[in-house]
């Protein structure tokens, strides 16, 4: 058991038995359950209301406290296993054109731990107890039930491919966790992968899996299908899956090296999806928590830029002077249309960038929808017509939505969106 999960009774006199009983009783249930740490939000004070007891060195913490560096990591360990906290000002959606900031109430311990000047908040839950939340997280609490187990299976996945990453080492044709940057003068080629975050697993946003706590469990169907799928995660060949999903896959899937690093992953491929493309408000509800649902032309979207606006864009988001901006060429494209590698021509130079995520914060303020578009020029500028929201590999949410809405069983949501896997209850 690390120490952060334990109280130091070494140092501190306990005048009532009872309280050694409910730590006793809490180390049993995390030892037969793994912890995982969420960092949620960084900043240079953080405000924090504990309501119930929470332990710091032997003092006890109850209500609204204030933090602000102070040159050492703190550990508040919950008093019971009911214990919660509320931390204020958490953004959400970073670098997205949702982000904003909201305040989010958390199960389990708190860490305060520093970086650079900062405090960075990270929270300490049971596997099963994340879960929950990132199901009601990443969609309304709301959705079907079918949909919930299937959500449960992907995201235990993916969170157990991390978690297992720092204790083995992955095959050298299976990373777990890619970042890459080859610069070259005429050639930008990156990706952004789940690379490993510094003081903890995994981070709260769009980056890893959204987590926002127990601010959103507003539904009992949620709690059912964690139960429900407890410990399953997908493997193949024995293997924990790699089980990414976007939100909209604009009507086609996309494989895995046309996002990320160019590894094959077999369960990972392209095929044709006759469910996302749907206008029923009932259904989308379901997977779009009330900021995603601002977004409404997500299965087929047009973007238009002046010339001037486009060259001011460009120039700021990719930090080169192209001059004005001449052209926009797609070079490469995946199965389902998105581009892996753009040309854009300007008077000054001409760059070849990609990968997808690249293009797409290149050409636009936040992130653009998806990078299968094509270029129209016009007169006066460009329109780039797209479809999609998101990377579009694996798992469709707005589809998987639909298949559920339908009735149709977890098992063959996973085995339409992931080929050739295998449903595995690791516990």
């Amino acid at each position: 058991m690390p120490n952060w999960q334990r109280p130091s009774f070494r140092n501190v006199e306990w005048s009532r038995s009872v309280e050694v009983n409910v730590y006793l009783e809490r180390d049993k249930k995390m030892e037969q359950e793994r912890q995982v740490r969420v960092g949620i939000v960084k900043a240079s004070k953080l405000n924090v209301v504990f309501h119930t007891t929470y332990w710091l060195d032997g003092e006890p913490y109850v209500g609204e406290h204030t933090f602000a560096p102070c040159g050492e990591k703190r550990v508040f360990v919950p008093a019971d296993e009911h214990a919660s906290f509320t931390l204020k000002d958490v953004v959400i959606g970073i670098g997205f054109h949702w982000e904003r900031k909201e305040e989010q109430t958390f199960a389990g311990g708190l860490e305060l731990m520093e970086e650079d000047g900062l405090l960075q908040a990270v929270n300490i839950v049971p596997v099963e107890t994340y879960l929950t939340s990132v199901i009601s997280s990443e969609m309304s609490a709301n959705a079907s039930l079918e949909l919930l187990k299937a959500h449960a299976v992907i995201s235990r996945s993916w969170l157990m491919r991390i978690l297992e990453a720092t204790t083995h080492a992955a095959p050298h044709n299976a990373p777990l966790a890619t970042a890459d940057s080859q610069q070259h003068p005429s050639s930008i080629i990156r990706w952004y992968d789940n690379e490993a975050h510094h003081g903890f697993d995994v981070c709260a946003d769009d980056h890893c899996q959204r987590y926002q706590g127990i601010t959103r469990q507003s539904n009992p169907n949620v709690v059912k299908a964690i139960e429900a799928t407890r410990g399953e995660v997908l493997t193949y060949e024995g293997r924990i899956c790699d089980a990414r999903f976007s939100k909209c896959c604009g009507g086609m899937t996309e494989v895995f090296e046309t996002c990320w690093e160019n590894v094959r992953h077999p369960y990972l491929v392209a095929k044709q999806d006759p469910y996302c493309n749907t206008q029923d408000k009932r259904i989308l509800s379901q997977v779009l928590n009330n900021y995603d649902q601002e977004t409404t032309d997500f299965y087929e979207w047009t973007v238009s830029y002046k010339v001037d606006e486009l060259s001011a864009l460009i120039r700021r988001k990719s930090g080169i002077d192209f001059g004005r901006i001449l052209d926009l060429i797609p070079l490469s494209r995946g199965a389902s249309g998105r581009i892996i590698m753009l040309r854009i021509v300007g008077e000054k130079c001409s760059v070849e960038v990609g990968k997808e995520l690249e293009i797409r914060k290149w050409l636009s303020e936040s992130h653009l929808y998806s990078s299968a578009f094509d270029v129209e020029k016009t007169v006066d500028g460009f329109v780039l017509k797209g479809k999609g929201w998101g990377h579009g590999v694996g798992l469709c949410q707005i589809g998987a939505a639909v298949m559920g809405d339908q009735g149709i069983p977890y098992e063959e949501i996973l085995s339409f969106y992931y080929p050739q896997t295998e449903l595995t209850k690791k516990w």
